[in-house]
C-alpha cells in the first residue's frame, strides 16, 4: 500500500557533520549530524514508495523487539540508529536505520535522483510511522574499515579489485549530480561472505546538486578523510574534489594500514593534511603510487575526477605484476621517495614540484 507523498515540512533541517578527532584506525568516525546552515531545495513530492505503518496516537519510541508491519526489531547497532530487523513471514535479516519522520524527504531524495547500481545499496522498503521513518537494507557481512583493521594491509590485486568498485560508485553518483560528502571506508560493506563484492551502504548525507556547479559551503568531514581545501579559508570548495580526495585516503590506509595523515592533537593533524605531504610504505607497484598521488593533490583541481579514476593503468583488469625492484621504482616513478618518514617527506614535497605522474 502507497501513502501519499510526503511535503517538505517547513525549515525541515537538512544533516551536517562536525569535525571529530579520531586519530586511530581502530576507531571509526562518528555520525553525528547538525543543521546546514541554509535552506535546500527539495522535490514536490518523494518519489520512493512508503508504506504506512498502523500507529497509536502518540507512537512511543523504538524499542527491542518492536513490531513494524511484517518486521520485528531486535538488537540496535551503530549507537541506537540502526537495528537488526527479521522479516517475520520469509525470516530473512536486514538492517533498519531510524530517521525523524520529518527528515523523510532529506532522507530519500538521494534514492529518487540516482538511477539503481550494483555498487549502491537502496532500501528494500521504506515503512514510516507519525514521527518517525524505517528504511530497510539487506544485511551485510562487515565493512571494509573493519577489513583494513584486521588485516592492516591489503595486497594490491585484491585492493586494486575492490578499490575499482568503491570508485565505480563514486563515478555513478557523481555522474547524476550526487556529492557524497561523508566518505570513508566504513560506508563500504560486503555483499558476500567471501568479501569480495563492495556496495556503498546507503546515501546518507549525501548532496544533491542542482546543476553543474559543485560547490559547497557547510565545512564537515570526518577529520581523517577532510581535504585540505575544507580546512582552508575559502568560502566555498569543490564537493566532487572533496569526495576524490577523502577516496585517496581511503585507497592509502587499503594500502599502507594506516591514515595518511595522524596525529593526537586536532591542530598539527590538520596542518599535516594543508601540507598534503606523506610517505608512501616500500614495496608499492609505481601505478599504484602514482594513483595514490593523484588523488590526494593539495589543489583539488589537479586531481583526477571519478571517472578519471577509472581510467587509471593501476585499475586495469589483468592482474598486476610484483613490485619492481627498489632502483626501477626510483627511475620509473619519483612521486613517493622510499623511506623517508613524515618529517622528511614534508621537507622535500617543499623543495620540488611533482608531476602527476611523476
Amino acid at each position: 500500500m502507497q501513502a501519499a507523498p510526503l511535503a517538505a515540512p517547513a525549515g525541515a533541517p537538512s544533516r551536517k557533520k562536525r569535525l571529530e578527532l579520531y586519530d586511530d584506525l581502530d576507531i571509526d568516525c562518528p555520525t553525528r549530524k547538525r543543521a546546514r546552515s541554509e535552506p535546500q531545495p527539495r522535490p514536490t513530492a518523494c518519489l520512493l514508495p512508503l508504506s504506512p505503518l498502523p500507529a497509536p496516537a502518540h507512537e512511543p519510541a523504538v524499542a527491542t523487539a518492536s513490531r513494524l508491519g511484517p518486521y520485528v526489531l531486535l538488537e540496535p547497532e551503530e549507537g541506537g540508529r540502526a537495528y537488526r530487523a527479521l522479516h517475520c513471514p520469509t525470516g530473512i535479516e536486514y538492517t533498519c536505520k531510524v530517521h525523524p519522520a520529518r527528515e523523510a524527504l532529506a532522507v530519500l531524495e538521494p534514492y529518487a535522483r540516482l538511477p539503481p547500481h550494483e555498487h549502491v545499496a537502496r532500501p528494500t522498503e521504506v515503512l514510516t510511522g507519525t514521527q518517525l521513518l524505517y528504511t530497510f537494507f539487506a544485511r551485510t557481512h562487515g565493512d571494509m574499515h573493519s577489513l583494513v583493521r584486521s588485516r592492516r594491509r591489503v595486497p594490491e590485486p585484491e585492493a586494486a579489485a575492490l578499490f575499482r568498485q568503491m570508485a565505480t560508485a563514486l563515478a555513478h553518483c557523481h555522474q547524476h549530480r550526487l556529492v557524497l560528502r561523508d566518505l570513508k571506508l566504513g560506508r563500504f560493506v560486503f555483499t558476500d561472505c567471501e568479501r569480495t563484492k563492495l556496495v556503498l551502504e546507503n546515501l546518507e548525507d549525501a548532496y544533491v546538486l542542482t546543476g553543474p556547479d559543485d560547490s559547497l559551503w557547510d565545512k564537515h568531514a570526518c577529520p581523517a578523510y577532510v581535504g585540505p581545501e575544507i580546512l582552508s579559508s575559502r568560502a566555498s570548495y569543490s564537493g566532487k574534489a572533496a569526495d576524490v580526495w577523502s577516496l585517496g585516503v581511503a585507497l592509502f590506509t587499503m594500502l599502507a594500514g594506516h591514515y595518511p595523515f595522524q596525529d593526537s592533537e586536532p591542530a598539527l593533524l590538520f596542518g599535516k593534511i594543508r601540507r598534503g605531504a606523506f610517505a608512501l610504505p616500500e614495496g608499492l607497484s609505481a601505478p599504484a603510487r602514482c594513483l595514490v598521488r593523484c588523488l590526494l593533490r593539495r589543489e583539488p583541481d589537479e586531481r583526477l575526477t571519478a571517472t578519471g579514476i577509472l581510467l587509471h593503468p593501476w585499475l586495469r583488469e589483468d592482474p598486476i605484476p610484483s613490485a619492481p625492484s627498489r632502483f626501477h621504482l626510483w627511475e620509473a616513478d619519483q612521486v613517493v621517495p622510499d623511506g623517508p618518514g613524515l618529517t622528511e617527506a614534508e621537507e622535500e614535497e617543499e623543495e620540488r614540484e611533482v608531476g602527476l605522474y611523476g
